[in-house]
């Protein structure tokens, strides 16, 4: 049998010999349906946060405002005669008279009683429970004893404090006695000396001036004020006042 026809034949056996409905399946798969890869998916990220930062439950603490002043103040005299007076007290020497109704300026007062400093040409002390004040009267500066000082004698030099004595809540002060010489009185109802103290009572400081004839003097001055009881003495006659002699406090 001739090659070619042998060839022939054993193609048609093993074509004939093969399952029935099997295709073959190509070892190469078209690229049209591969599998995509799907890229790992990461975690979002997180959203940046809204809420507002936390805050401290306390307030911050917060300096007291000093209290502020006021260069003058507007008054009325309320007396039909009211004395305007060299210091800050009914005792000191008298300067002169403001009537009823009269406009007057107040630039200062004391730390501790009622006088209050009268602007003008000759400046003064009058009491402030006569006049009526447009403000608050512990607005102004305190003046006394400085710059509003009292006006010094020529004629006398100042009295030596010989003692300062306490017993208990009560101090006394001694001091060495200077005459005045005839005349040299403002008038018969002048008070020879003028005792400033800066004293303690009930825990308040106050201010009093008080004035004698005598060379000594007892007042109270009890503990429990935060600025220090002081004191000191003058000598008043119709010029001035001599002085200041310091008290030694007890």
């Amino acid at each position: 049998m001739p090659v070619q026809k042998l060839i022939l034949l054993l193609l048609i056996l093993a074509t004939a010999c093969a399952p029935a409905g099997v295709t073959p399946v190509p070892s190469i798969v078209p690229y049209s349906t591969q599998t995509s890869v799907v890229p790992e998916t990461l975690p979002a990220s997180p959203l940046p946060s809204t809420a507002a930062p936390p805050t401290s439950s306390s307030s911050p603490a917060v300096a007291p405002t000093p209290l502020q002043t006021v260069a003058f103040l507007e008054a009325m005299v309320t007396a039909d005669l009211l004395s305007c007076r060299y210091g800050p007290g009914p005792e000191y020497l008298y300067l002169y008279a403001l009537r009823r109704d009269a406009k007057i300026k107040l630039i200062g007062r004391t730390d501790g009683n009622n006088w209050v400093w009268v602007d003008g040409r000759n400046k003064c002390w009058v009491n402030a429970r006569y006049i009526d004040i447009h403000g608050e009267q512990s607005l102004l500066p305190v003046v006394y004893p400085e710059p509003a000082r009292l006006p010094r004698s020529p004629y006398y030099s100042p009295t030596v404090v010989l003692s300062a004595v306490r017993s208990g809540d009560s101090v006394t002060v001694k001091w060495l006695e200077v005459p005045l010489r005839a005349g040299d009185e403002e008038d018969e109802t002048m008070l020879h000396y003028i005792v400033e103290v800066w004293r303690c009572e009930n825990g308040q400081l106050f201010f009093d001036p008080l004035a004698t004839n005598e060379s000594s003097i007892t007042f109270v001055d009890q503990p429990g004020c935060e600025a220090p009881s002081h004191g000191r003495v003058f000598i008043q006659e119709k010029h001035g006042f001599a002085g200041p002699a310091e008290i030694p406090w007890p």
